[in-house]
């Protein structure tokens, strides 16, 4: 296929080397002030369209399009996809901060707003991470396939284009599954798809310079109205201190203890 032009999601999430907590609300996590990134399998995904174009050329590949739906400070992340090669970037604006987003942005909104880039864009691959470490939700690009009426490959570890056809290799809790349809197409990536390379100092200068397109739901025409209220949110119970015990007998009684046995 000539005139590919493939869609990345790109989310910001807090970094995954940030110990979080609740905030005071009890109802997310806290999310001032936290050092945020780009979502691991996202960065995943902006890596395999850049290895798509080296591998097909620029003839095939026409054009890269980085897009996330958050605050102002996403741009952030669109930026870090553009140092990494992407050709230009969509900005969803939604909500004034991240606290906005994670009470205001759920999977079936995201979809509905990427359905709405694709469509403007005429994107004919879209490639998402397979879930955001955030909130763990791995529903986004499903979702995103069935409002497009697309076939979709999820959990790629190796993906492959030849002419109109795309092959994903997939895992599953088997093992390895093979599949292959006509593009356009959605396409998730697992954490074995590749290693993505990093932003040098030039590319992060030349990123500033390409263009980032803004929009908002309104002009979308999406309703991102929240399906789904959170009620609570609790950290986890500490864990507690093990015991040690002398003999298989203590070792029996202390289980029979704790009904165990």
């Amino acid at each position: 296929m000539s005139n590919l032009k493939i869609l990345v999601g790109c989310k910001r999430v807090i970094d995954f080397a940030v110990k979080i907590r609740v905030n005071t609300a009890k109802k997310a996590v806290e999310t001032a002030n936290i050092k945020h990134s780009l979502n691991p399998f996202d960065e995943i995904a902006v890596e395999e369209a850049l290895r798509l174009r080296e591998k097909l050329g620029d003839k095939v590949v026409k054009e890269i399009v980085a897009l996330t739906c958050g605050p102002p400070k996403a741009q952030e992340q669109l930026r870090t996809a553009l140092a990494m090669g992407a050709d230009k970037a969509i900005h969803v604006e939604v909500g004034k901060d991240d606290n906005d987003v994670a009470n205001i942005l759920q999977p079936l909104a995201v979809a509905k707003l990427f359905k709405a880039i694709v469509e403007k864009e005429q994107a004919n691959l879209v490639i998402l991470g397979k879930q955001s470490i955030d909130d763990d939700a791995s529903q986004t690009g499903q979702m995103l396939a069935g409002l497009l009426n697309w076939p979709q490959a999820t959990f790629a570890s190796k993906v492959e284009i030849n002419n109109d056809k795309i092959t994903v290799t997939r895992e599953v809790d088997g093992g390895l599954e093979t599949i292959s349809s006509t593009l356009p197409a959605v396409v998730t990536t697992d954490l074995r798809l590749n290693e993505p390379r990093f932003a040098t100092l030039p590319n992060i200068m030349k990123a500033k310079k390409k263009p980032l397109v803004k929009f908002t739901p309104d002009q979308l025409s999406v309703d991102i109205t929240p399906r789904l209220e959170t009620i609570s949110v609790v950290e986890p119970p500490a864990r507690q201190g093990g015991t040690k015990v002398e003999s298989v007998d203590e070792l029996i009684s202390k289980l029979k203890e704790a009904g165990a046995l």
